[in-house]
């Protein structure tokens, strides 16, 4: 049988699978009809060996907690289960596409369109934040636009499922996270992150609508990284004219290199770009934080941790 016939059989009684709509690295969705309401669903189900990583208990815990989010720009979770064989959660279809899809159609955006789209995922991760749930892996595949244009942002709960596998996970040749768009802490490895990081993958991202690329690119993730902890972080004017020097006064300080002098919010983030002259943010904590870690030491650290990872994305 194939994976589609597979899965049209263990979910008959609740979905008519229809279809395969995409595949990416860790996942594959799938277009269903959901029996009992009636209606268009995707399933997005998790590669074998990455639902064997994670765990089922482990999985269907943080899929759980995502689920509770209520926000108008977080794509809702309708569903969700499986087995250590087979782990899925359901999402509303949405007629639309992918940020990522329109930049690669567009290059760069309009400064209004991408301020506009940034406001809105601000909102929905600085609610998330503040009941607790950080993404973890913000990047423009994961933020949808529907018809409406307006942005809806999917897969909470799937980074932090896909942490506590890491062990495992590292054996299948896989990194959480995209490096294109993961904070400094994260790509290290650090337990204790907050919402800040999300605050940095999502000024990579505004970066991205505005530039047509991404802030920091390379041949390998191991490059993309280091340039991290090596380089200045690159003006956004300085690449288009056009863009308003608070927006990239504040792009630049949100993806400082230290949560502590970034925006404690991704909600601050967007006031910053919207403030004529821009809000900085204090630099005190950092030394504080950071202690004696060099930067060379940090590269030394980043590049050994990723030097068999080979990055897949969801």
């Amino acid at each position: 049988m194939t994976a589609l016939e597979d899965l049209q059989s263990a979910l008959a009684d609740r979905y008519q699978v229809e279809r395969e709509l995409g595949r990416g690295g860790m996942a594959t969705v799938y277009l269903a009809k959901d029996l009992e309401h009636d209606r268009q669903v995707a399933i997005k189900v998790m590669r074998p060996q990455i639902a064997e990583a994670m765990g089922a208990e482990r999985f269907l815990r943080e899929i759980e907690i995502a689920g509770s989010l209520d926000h108008p720009n977080i794509l809702a979770l309708i569903d969700s289960g499986g087995n250590d064989n087979l782990l899925y959660y359901v999402m509303p279809f949405i007629e639309g596409e992918s940020l990522g899809e329109k930049i690669e159609r567009e290059g760069r955006l309009d400064v209004d369109d991408a301020l506009q789209i940034s406001r809105e995922v601000a909102s929905a991760l600085t609610y998330a934040s503040s009941k607790g749930v950080i993404h973890r892996d913000i990047k423009p595949d994961n933020i949808m636009l529907g018809p409406d244009g307006h942005a809806l942002v999917m897969d909470f709960g799937i980074g932090k499922a896909l942490e506590a596998g890491g062990e495992k996970l590292t054996q299948t040749g896989m990194s959480v996270g995209t490096p294109a768009y993961m904070s400094p802490e994260q790509a290290m490895g650090e337990q204790n992150i907050d919402g800040r990081t999300d605050v940095y993958s999502l000024a990579a991202v505004i970066y991205e609508m505005l530039i047509g690329e991404q802030p920091f690119t390379g041949p390998t993730a191991q490059v993309i990284i280091a340039k991290r902890f090596s380089g200045e972080v690159p003006s956004a004017r300085t690449r288009r004219d056009g863009v308003p020097p608070s927006v990239d006064a504040a792009i630049t300080t949100a993806l400082a290199r230290e949560p502590d002098d970034r925006y404690d919010t991704a909600e601050q983030l967007v006031v910053a770009m919207t403030t004529e002259g821009g809000i900085a943010k204090p630099s005190s904590g950092a030394v504080k934080r950071s202690g004696c870690r060099s930067t060379a030491a940090l590269m030394v650290v980043v590049v050994s941790a990723l030097a068999a990872a080979l990055t897949m994305s969801l």
